[in-house]
């Protein structure tokens, strides 16, 4: 597998300990591998300390505080929620950390370039219209081409 890009993500005002990084890289075939690592995630209120939270790519690459220029879910095919090219698994926050590695066939290294990658305070529903009721945007991180 090749890196091809990477995202730095940032927290918004209200959540400024969140940091990260999202890595796309690559895969021989067709689709790409993205891998996320993200600490500082809001504490769950549960006594288990664990809390998925939503992720997508956005549409636009811009994001200045409070990432509302970020615009809808990448979706190039206008299909319906939770087709969206850029509708990705939750993430799973433990005492604020969270790591996770996977594939989609339905993103091409090209197309993301300059796009956003976005994580929200909730998980998404995988139902609601047109977005998945996956709260705040809480994290940020716009897309760039990897340079050695």
């Amino acid at each position: 597998m090749i890196r091809f890009a990477h995202a730095n993500i940032t927290g918004s005002n209200a959540f400024p300990q969140l940091h990260g990084i999202a890595n796309f890289y690559r895969n021989p075939s067709s689709g790409i591998w993205i891998e996320v690592e993200l600490e500082g995630l809001p504490d769950s209120a549960s006594h288990i300390d664990s809390s998925f939270y939503g992720m997508h790519i956005h549409e636009n690459g811009d994001c200045s505080i409070p990432f509302s220029n970020t615009g809808e879910h990448y979706n190039p095919d206008s299909t319906r929620h939770p087709q969206h090219a850029g509708d990705l698994p939750p993430i799973l926050g433990n005492h604020g950390y969270a790591y996770s590695f996977f594939y989609t066939d339905r993103l091409q290294p090209d197309e993301i370039i300059n796009k956003a990658i976005i994580i929200h305070s909730s998980p998404d529903d995988f139902t609601s219209q047109p977005s998945g009721n996956s709260g705040e945007k809480i994290g940020c991180g716009v897309i760039e081409k990897y340079r050695l």
